[in-house]
């Protein structure tokens, strides 16, 4: 197979910076296991970075990102699957060192492919997409360190980007009461309607001072955005209670003390959505497609975008405009 096909492709050389679709054939794609003509991706924090020169997401160029994708296997040497299968391939090396989603064919590896669940489509597969994963597993790490509806609120930060949405909308599903946090008024209405009971400031969560110990409001929560607010965050959790990051939108260093983990057995849970075990991975998209089903997944799509116009489409994220998802329909 030669056929051409077009994909997104970033490049650097010689100190020259570029984002735009080419069309490349099958023999450019990288070795793996498994072809997929790709249906839809998704735009996620990192896919931004990796649009820009000094993203240090790319590991080398030139480089297909896109970290989600969700498509047909046209193609595989691996037993698991077969043509016609509908599968998706989301984190791993995908978007980084190994061609990605914002292509109309993708070859990866067979340890990175999930055999889409019954219950979902493609399209609602990739809505989801990496952002709902990762809320999802925020979700599954809480349960199992003993959060629970009855335990009081549930704060969810950066709560009007892609994990904040679907934690908020997975929460409000499961019969939690739901806290939302964030620093748009205009997005009220919004969080209201995917779930939230009640919304707080940035500054009701970190007002700039971080205090050893704060007031005791939130039985949990779910923080994509760390950095000095996750700080201040883990202060204000109860005792015994959790807080499963995922992100660092607000930067890397976490300047807490020791007290609330020696004082109020405060756990963090760290969140990897990358390099997570294939039995969790299973594990949390069956239940994405059952029990965290939301019943109008379009609600959280800000816009649907074609290959042609992901160039513009990809800066949004790092200018903080996103709510909710945009996805890519490459068919």
């Amino acid at each position: 197979m030669s056929q051409s096909f077009n994909a997104l492709v970033v490049d650097k050389q010689e100190g020259q910076f570029s984002v735009q679709v080419q069309q490349l054939s099958l023999d450019d794609l990288p070795e793996g296991d498994v072809l997929i003509r790709v249906h839809y991706s998704g735009i996620n924090y990192k896919d931004s970075l990796a649009s820009i020169p000094n993203g240090n997401i790319v590991q080398n160029y030139p480089m297909v990102p896109g970290i989600d994708l969700a498509g047909v296997v046209v193609s595989s040497t691996d037993e698991r699957f077969k043509e016609g299968d509908e599968v998706i391939a989301t984190s791993y090396e995908i978007g980084v060192s190994q061609f990605g989603g914002y292509s109309e064919y993708a070859r990866v590896q067979a340890d990175w492919v999930v055999p889409l669940p019954e219950g979902l489509s493609l399209k609602e597969a990739m809505i989801i997409g990496t952002a709902g994963f990762t809320a999802a597993l925020s979700v599954q790490r809480l349960e199992e360190n003993h959060v629970s509806s009855d335990k009081g609120k549930v704060l969810v930060t950066g709560a009007t980007g892609g994990v904040g949405s679907f934690a908020i909308s997975f929460l409000s599903k499961l019969g939690y009461d739901v806290e939302a946090s964030t620093g748009k008024q205009e997005e009220h209405a919004y969080l209201k309607s995917i779930g939230a009971k009640s919304i707080v400031s940035r500054e009701e969560v970190y007002d700039g001072k971080i205090r050893a110990l704060g007031k005791q409001k939130w039985a949990a929560a779910i923080d994509p955005v760390g950095g000095e607010p996750l700080a201040s965050l883990l202060s204000q959790i109860e005792y015994g209670g959790s807080v499963a990051v995922s992100g660092l939108t607000a930067g890397t260093k976490v300047p807490t003390a020791v007290f609330p983990f020696i004082l109020r057995a405060v756990n963090l849970l760290g969140i990897d959505s990358v390099y997570c075990p294939m039995d969790t991975r299973k594990k949390v998209w069956d239940r994405l497609a059952t029990d965290l089903k939301l019943p109008d997944l379009e609600q959280l799509v800000q816009k649907e975008i074609s290959l042609d116009e992901l160039p513009d489409a990809l800066p949004v994220l790092l200018q903080g405009e996103a709510r909710g998802r945009m996805i890519v329909k490459l068919l």
